[in-house]
């Protein structure tokens, strides 16, 4: 098997997300073509180093860049080539700034939803209203809206963590109306014999017939189908990032929104809204899904009051 086939396996195996085993197999083919295709078996820590510090000082790379390419070079020697490479000393390491996260007003959302439609404008009000990220925004299934609890189960979130979301009271019928439209997606997919859905490894093994199951479908569907290369199954996915990366961005122009507003702008919004109406930072941290108090506390330095809550002097001379 070739070496960049049995890391894809290995990431598999450890059931790491898609889009960090396509992270890390092109880091392992870059690294390979840095030195020109010798074979990382070949080569240790010395290679590594010349390569992360080409990246800082050549590419000029982002420091999170930079670490991603460490993580994968370390899985790539210590899980498939099954030798242990310590971490890395000498990098010239790239810069890693301090940036404060971008928020809306209350007033900027409200501008922001009046120029969406249809799924954006759900997905959206999601993104505020809930707290999620993008991605785990995308993969809600049917089965994990609890509208009895006024909750969305978020199922192997960042960090492969299962965590329990906000559902808007005001989002309840909109949800519902969705469910019903995938519902019937679904069963023209079955009329056609498809029907098919991606499913975690566990549970396509001990449940193959979950698949076709509605509960296990995505909330949002795409648009149109695709044929797995593996089982020849037709399936639908979610929608994908890019079409909402899209929406957003074009609702911002429209609604005159002078900020760099992203899916992950209404994410830090949901936090310091939150935080303004005095909920506590370790309710916030709970609901964010933040392993550490320390990386919620950010929020605090950018709320409506100013930098740490402070009144600028300017304001009680007159």
């Amino acid at each position: 098997m070739k070496l960049l086939d049995r890391l894809r396996n290995e990431l598999r195996v450890r059931r790491y997300a898609r889009s960090t085993l396509k992270s890390y197999v092109t880091w392992a083919r870059r690294y390979i073509l840095f030195h020109d295709r010798r074979h990382p078996d070949a080569m240790g820590e010395a290679e590594i180093r010349s390569f992360l510090s080409h990246l800082a000082v050549d590419r000029h790379v982002a420091a999170s860049t930079q670490n991603q390419a460490l993580s994968a070079l370390l899985f790539l020697y210590k899980h498939v080539l099954r030798k242990e490479v310590d971490w890395i000393d000498d990098v010239i390491r790239a810069k890693q700034p301090r940036r404060m996260p971008v928020v809306m007003s209350r007033d900027e959302v409200r501008r922001l939803l009046d120029n969406l439609t249809g799924d954006g404008w759900l997905l959206v009000a999601l993104l505020y209203g809930a707290g999620m990220r993008q991605m785990e925004a995308l993969r809600i299934r049917i089965k994990d809206v609890d509208f009895a609890r006024n909750q969305i189960i978020i199922r192997a979130g960042k960090g492969q963590k299962d965590r329990h979301a906000l559902l808007p009271d005001r989002l309840h019928t909109a949800l519902r109306q969705r469910q019903e439209t995938t519902a019937a997606v679904h069963q023209m997919d079955l009329d056609e014999d498809g029907g098919w859905v991606e499913l975690p490894d566990a549970i396509g093994r001990k449940a193959p017939a979950a698949a076709r199951d509605l509960r296990w479908q995505w909330l949002f569907p795409a648009a149109r189908t695709y044929r797995d290369g593996e089982t020849g199954q037709r399936r639908r996915h979610h929608i994908h990032p890019t079409t909402l990366q899209r929406q957003v961005s074009a609702a911002a122009r429209a609604a005159q929104i002078h900020k760099r507003i992203s899916c992950h702008t209404l994410r830090h919004s949901f936090a310091t809204h939150l935080l303004e109406d005095g909920k506590d930072i370790r309710t916030v941290q709970e609901l964010l899904g933040h392993r550490s108090v320390q990386t919620t506390m950010i929020y605090t330095h950018v709320l409506n009051r100013g930098p740490l809550g402070a009144r600028s002097p300017m304001d009680g001379l007159y």
